[in-house]
């Protein structure tokens, strides 16, 4: 069983645009409304896999009342966390040729008492789970150090800890070793304070955040794959992709893959790239099912290509 922990929740509307175009009215080829949120998101691709998962979130005002009912339309189990501000409203455009727009909203400031509420859920409900996975940003309220704390609290439990945030928070969470970070290309390059020109130093940057406290690192590196480095070494994935229609939940899907197979080694390496290439060629933040994996066309090694150029190389 995986609980996650998505301190700032959102309602998502996604619509699929021919073209961006500035000061024109715009029509949506298509429309989707979705639970929003890397945690929320990790719990979808869980249930999506058949798997048991419980979403500890803080939910307020109408946004908050329909997250709860599409993931429970979803089969996930909620942990609402009420709170006084309304869930945040997140609008993405997506278009033909895989641009995607994101326009997120801050979310409501959680008072003391919610922060608190919502650190007492997750130690109530994360007994006998198998993985905390807290994702995303922190909401106005909350301390960087906020994630440093649920980590302590889940080892002191005897939970292992899955943690995808960046910034201050990041950097506060792995003084308490998380078991695994799962940082972007961007927020790697971010955490080491340099930029990352090939998966050489995408490699060099995930073994000093294990230096710093990280027990696990899964870098996704977008289009290039994505690397594992843990204690037993150090290995590269990838997966052919014939078109991107959204990469909006394609990394939480990656940690879900990663999870599902429990959480260590190469092949729930292969898991995470497994699920991170079916969710792209998903529309919108729709999670894949099992049917949508490609198993077969994952490649995983543990010779690194150390000086292939990213194709988005982070400046």
């Amino acid at each position: 069983m995986i609980v996650t922990v998505t301190p700032n929740p959102s309602l998502d509307r996604t619509y699929e645009v021919p073209a961006l175009d500035r000061g024109e009215v715009v029509r949506a080829t298509g429309e989707r409304v979705d639970p929003g949120g890397k945690g929320v998101n990790v719990s979808r691709a869980v249930a999506a896999a058949g798997r048991r998962t419980v979403a500890v979130l803080p939910l307020g005002g109408a946004p908050g009342a329909l997250v709860a009912d599409l993931l429970h339309a979803q089969g996930i189990e909620v942990a609402p966390v009420p709170v006084a501000g309304a869930t945040r409203s997140n609008i993405a455009l997506a278009e033909s040729d895989g641009v995607l727009t994101k326009i997120n909203a801050p979310g409501p400031q959680l008072s003391a008492e919610e922060q608190e509420a919502l650190l007492e859920t997750v130690r109530r409900r994360s007994r006998g789970a198998d993985w905390i996975a807290c994702c995303g940003s922190l909401p106005r309220g909350l301390a960087p150090s906020w994630y440093a704390d649920l980590v302590a609290r889940a080892h002191a439990a005897g939970v292992r800890i899955a943690l995808d945030t960046s910034g201050p928070a990041l950097t506060a969470a792995l003084r308490e070793g998380p078991d695994v970070v799962k940082p972007n290309a961007e927020e790697l390059a971010e955490a080491v304070g340099r930029p990352l020109a090939t998966v050489g130093d995408a490699l060099k940057a995930a073994e000093e955040l294990r230096g710093l406290g990280a027990r696990a690192v899964l870098a996704s590196l977008g289009a290039d794959g994505q690397l594992l480095v843990d204690g037993a070494g150090a290995w590269f994935g990838g997966a052919p992709v014939r078109a991107v229609r959204s990469n909006v939940g394609a990394g939480d899907s990656s940690l879900a893959g990663f999870l599902i197979a429990g959480g260590t080694g190469p092949d729930a390496l292969a898991s995470a790239v497994a699920h991170g290439a079916a969710a792209v060629q998903l529309p919108g933040s729709v999670m894949p099912t099992p049917d949508d994996l490609d198993p077969a066309a994952v490649v995983v090694t543990a010779e690194a290509p150390v000086d292939r150029p990213l194709t988005e190389p982070v400046p």
